[in-house]
């Protein structure tokens, strides 16, 4: 507690003494998760310096700010992060940033569409990111901010915006031809954690997470049990492990469906809260959306 208190307390002591004016140098532009990191690269392109606190694999439920960490936000002149306490641990720190352009890719969107939830902190299911239309939303946002910050460069960052909406417009396209292959009574995705409600929704898919919400809270026995006997009664063929999540707890869950004499396959490694490697197709936001929705057809199918 007093690691974070004192990473905190350097943060704004950084933050008040330099110097926000800078001449002939690019925007220093931070971002959290890979989701943000990818939608600001696309935007932004040669004319910010990005840097990506969180890399692939990283669960930004669980995320705490390293010494470097520390100095990346201390020099940003915006920050651009998910809100809606995603970042639980950094949540603090962009508060106390709130008049320093620490700015929360969910303030985009009218909260009284969100999914909410009584038991996470925000009230509101955090993971955004999975309903297309509010990234696009998102978009614009980041587009404004930029804008904002960099004026000059306006028509750079309209014209980045629109291309990556209509990226994203072929994007659900594409995915609504590959899911309409998936019989209605099929669509029931169960993973590790609730991070794919906004997908079912868009999608219309059942979705079961085993954790809840955040990889904070723990799956207990009876979690487990009551989620195999769901498996079990509604003939889900397969489960799926999160590239951000240890995948123990999906592996208890098909050990307690077999117990009963039941079969049910890992049906594949999903992208939930980070996405791929970097360099890699899976390592942006539209491949990764891609590789998961084709990683759950093909295992349901």
């Amino acid at each position: 507690m007093r690691k974070i208190i004192l990473s905190i307390s350097i943060i704004i002591t950084l933050f008040s003494c330099k110097n926000t004016q800078k001449d002939n140098s690019k925007l220093n532009v931070v971002t959290t998760t890979t989701m943000i990191t990818d939608l600001v690269k696309n935007i932004g392109g040669d004319h910010i310096n990005l840097q990506g606190l969180m890399g692939s694999g990283v669960d930004p439920h669980l995320y705490k700010a390293s010494e470097g960490d520390v100095s990346k936000l201390a020099n940003a002149d915006i920050i651009f992060y998910n809100g809606l306490h995603l970042e639980g641990k950094l949540v603090e720190v962009f508060e106390k940033m709130k008049n320093k352009k620490a700015i929360a890719i969910a303030d985009a969107l009218d909260k009284s569409t969100l999914i909410g939830s009584e038991y996470f902190a925000s009230n509101y299911d955090p993971h955004i990111w999975f309903n297309i239309e509010y990234w696009k939303q998102a978009t614009q946002f980041v587009v404004k901010n930029l804008t904002d910050a960099i004026p000059e460069q306006k028509e750079s960052f309209k014209t980045n915006g629109s291309n990556y909406i209509k990226q994203l417009d072929v994007l659900r396209n594409k995915l609504e031809t590959v899911i309409e292959t998936l019989p209605s009574e099929k669509r029931i995705l169960v993973t590790a954690h609730d991070a794919f409600n906004y997908f079912g929704k868009a999608f219309n898919f059942e979705v079961v997470g085993l954790q809840g919400l955040s990889t904070a809270t723990e799956a207990g026995v009876q979690d487990v049990q009551n989620l195999s006997a769901f498996i079990i009664e509604h003939q889900v063929k397969a489960i799926f492990v999160e590239s951000s999540v240890p995948k123990r707890t999906i592996e208890a869950l098909q050990a307690a469906v077999r117990s009963k004499d039941h079969d049910v396959t890992i049906g594949g490694t999903l992208y939930s809260d980070a996405l791929g490697d970097a360099g890699t197709i899976e390592g942006t936001y539209i491949g990764m959306f891609e590789y998961n929705v084709n990683t759950i057809v093909n295992a349901l199918k």
